[in-house]
């Protein structure tokens, strides 16, 4: 376990590093008061928070997700999973993290797992196309919402059901549908038990963007041949080194409460690995949705919370780290590094008479990208910008599994911090309202009534 521990290297976000932009050691003694009431919070909140429990309570739900994913791999040479939020952006980052990019166009890559497509929104014309594309005979549909009440998601259901109904009749189409809901409340899992439908269940107490680690994120992943018992372990190691006196999540989360703070409003994560450039659009819901809150848990309006931003090392090197060098002092930069590669290539000495190029022959691309990010922590560091790097040893279910659980205790001690829900979400809300609103849907009269008393735009603002 311990040569497969990821690392936190917060070097670069101290004033000894960056200069007076930096933080000094006295700020974190300054808060020392707030940094206890929120470790004791979270010791007593942790029955409130389930999604800390599933690394070592779900021996049983593996059992019965890999025994379904076995079926379904014999059977089916396509996966396509309904679903938003956090049910859609965990899949996809893990499925990003652990296979090549390349997974579904390339059977060897795949090892005898089906094509992953996670539909992740509602644009008809790319639905049209998703669905011309795949063999609805050889296709299992994935729906996954926890209310039942999703519109986007229970409308791509209801579209996907209608097709199956119609081109394999009603008995065959429920093998081809699974859902992934609530144990006991919502209409998803009404319907799925008047239909015959196979069945997974999130728990509750876990949020959407806390459900990576629960069927949610494990039945698509399973079912595309990753290893979910080491995913769960590496979460159950990180867990246990988040009750050491060196919390790396809870590290990340102080240091990020001193920047803002401070105002450094923005939070970019960069990762210099392409099979980590999902887990920037993962953190971006985490850690938005979770601190991004109008009121205080006393009622008090304090418009808290940092705006999260994806870069992709070296891609964004060349578009956005001017920026971060010398635009506004507002930003925290996360990089995420690998020390080993799954694979390497050589640069061969092709250009040896050529200065400006001959420097590269005889390396490699890993040597290469791993140059690009300790210059862009170097760049960073003397423009005296915070930044502060996370080390996966290696990309795997291991390692995964502890950044997955990093950052969502990161985020919910964060949320102690600052004192404000961690895990609701009421400006999200007022736009669904305001969709069902549009809709007619019986319930919310009131607010179509209050939608409609809005002001009506001006058509000379419109150009």
């Amino acid at each position: 376990m311990e040569s497969f521990r990821i690392r936190l290297d917060y070097n670069n976000m101290l004033a000894e590093f960056v200069g007076q932009d930096g933080i000094n050691p006295a700020e974190i003694d300054k808060i020392q008061a707030k940094i206890d009431a929120a470790v004791a919070a979270m010791a007593a909140k942790r029955d409130q928070m389930a999604w800390r429990d599933l690394p070592h309570n779900q021996d049983n739900v593996v059992s019965d997700i890999l025994a379904y994913a076995a079926q379904v791999r014999a059977k089916f040479d396509t996966l396509v999973v309904f679903g938003i939020g956090g049910s859609a952006l965990g899949p996809i980052a893990l499925q990003q993290a652990i296979h090549s990019p390349f997974y579904n166009i390339c059977q060897t890559h795949r090892s005898g797992g089906p094509r992953l497509f996670v539909a992740d929104n509602i644009d008809p014309a790319t639905m049209a196309r998703l669905l011309d594309m795949v063999d609805l005979k050889t296709t299992l549909f994935s729906v996954v919402s926890k209310s039942g009440s999703t519109s986007e998601t229970m409308a791509q259901f209801m579209i996907i059901k209608n097709m199956l109904e119609q081109n394999l009749g009603k008995s065959a189409a429920k093998d081809h549908l699974v859902c992934t809901t609530d144990r006991e409340n919502g209409n998803l899992i009404k319907i799925a038990r008047t239909e015959g439908y196979k069945t997974f269940y999130i728990p509750g107490g876990v949020g959407g963007r806390f459900s990576q680690l629960c069927p949610v994120g494990l039945l698509p992943a399973a079912i595309c041949g990753i290893d979910i018992r080491q995913l769960l372990a590496g979460a159950a190691y990180m867990d246990d080194l988040c009750k050491s006196d060196n919390n790396p999540a809870y590290m990340y989360a102080i240091l990020h409460y001193i920047a803002m703070m401070r105002g450094k409003n923005i939070s970019v994560m960069m990762p210099y690995a392409d099979s980590l450039k999902y887990i920037a659009d993962w953190y971006a819901q985490l850690w938005a949705e979770s601190l991004g809150k109008k009121y205080d848990r006393a009622g008090n309006v304090v418009n808290v919370g940092q705006t999260p931003v994806k870069a992709l090392g070296v891609t964004d090197q060349h578009s956005q780290v001017q920026l971060y060098v010398e635009g506004p002092y507002d930003k925290i930069v996360v990089l995420l590094g690998v020390d080993s590669f799954h694979a390497d290539v050589e640069i061969p000495k092709t250009f040896a008479d050529v200065p400006s190029l001959g420097f590269l022959g005889g390396h490699t691309l890993a040597r290469l990208l791993t140059a690009e990010q300790q210059a862009t922590e170097y760049a960073l560091m003397k423009a005296g910008r915070m930044n502060m790097t996370i080390t996966l040893p290696q990309v795997n279910e291991f390692t995964i599994g502890q950044l997955l659980y990093m950052l969502e205790m990161a985020t919910a001690f964060a949320g102690e911090l600052l004192d404000i829900d961690a895990f609701d979400q009421p400006g999200v809300e007022e736009g669904k309202n305001a969709t069902y609103a549009y809709f007619g849907r019986p319930g919310y009269e009131t607010k179509k009534a209050e939608m409609d008393a809005a002001p009506a735009k001006n058509p000379k603002y419109i150009i």
